[in-house]
């Protein structure tokens, strides 16, 4: 039976807080405010969870959820190959609207759906949601709405949207809060160096450039290293052609939410 608690009263939010995590345990999904809009999550170690959170959204395998995590020391407990730069960027922008597309840990057990290796990892700016993570652990979290409805701002909203395929919504007022901007969390992808931005949102590029200047904005390309060429190489270079790319594979610019 679907149950919706007011976390702005403490002891609701007490109740809430507790039948969320025993929600969380026994593979049902949950509401809960975030610092961008409301997100329903499940255990993302439990596959049939994550499968039920993907069935309430309309959505398929193909677009994974992101995890949310409640402190930055979780961070190399799901992600392996971290580059130096990503971390500048957790340190500097974490909590806070900022998703990190990295390795996953090829050790885990968990199931997300087709994320080709890779997990997004945020950690939120959002009192209710730290409060759920540090009594969950990590969670698969998407926005709270159907696919392809708006974003939920607040429980009742979503409610509207999910019924009763979820077990427990945490209402905490409108999210984001009044008067700021419904702006996304800023995508970057951090499988490779330099980094690049996959979509933008509430962190912008000039404040991500502050901390690793030479991350790479949308649809930018990394400046081409060239090299002298001999004499020689440059007589059998036929008009109209260059000599041959480094070999390097393309990176995947497809943004995950």
């Amino acid at each position: 039976m679907t149950t919706s608690y007011d976390c702005t009263a403490a002891e609701q939010r007490a109740a809430g807080l507790e039948h969320a995590q025993r929600a969380i345990r026994e593979h049902k999904c949950v509401v809960f405010p975030t610092d961008t809009v409301y997100g329903i999550a499940a255990d993302a170690f439990s596959p049939l969870a994550v499968t039920l959170l993907l069935a309430s959204k309309g959505r398929s395998r193909k677009m994974p959820p992101p995890v949310l995590i409640p402190r930055l020391n979780a961070l190399d407990g799901l992600a392996t190959d971290v580059p130096a730069e990503a971390r500048r960027l957790a340190e500097a922008f974490w909590p806070g609207g900022l998703t990190l597309i990295l390795h996953a840990q090829p050790s885990l057990d968990w199931d997300l759906g087709d994320t080709k290796g890779t997990v997004a990892l945020r950690i939120p700016a959002d009192d209710v949601a730290q409060d759920l993570l540090t009594l969950t652990g990590p969670l698969a979290v998407s926005s709270a709405n159907r696919t392809g409805q708006t974003a939920a701002q607040t429980a009742a909203e979503a409610e509207a949207q999910l019924a009763e395929s979820v077990e427990v919504y945490l209402e905490g007022g409108l999210r984001p809060a009044e008067g700021a901007d419904a702006l996304p969390s800023t995508i970057v992808d951090a499988t490779a160096v330099p980094l690049r931005v996959v979509r933008q949102g509430a962190i912008s590029l000039e404040r991500l450039r502050e901390v690793v200047p030479d991350v790479l904005g949308l649809g930018e390309e990394p400046a081409a290293a060239e090299t002298p060429q001999t004499p020689e190489e440059t007589a059998n270079t036929p008009s109209g052609s260059s000599p041959e790319s480094s070999g390097e594979p393309a990176s995947d610019d497809s943004p995950r939410n």
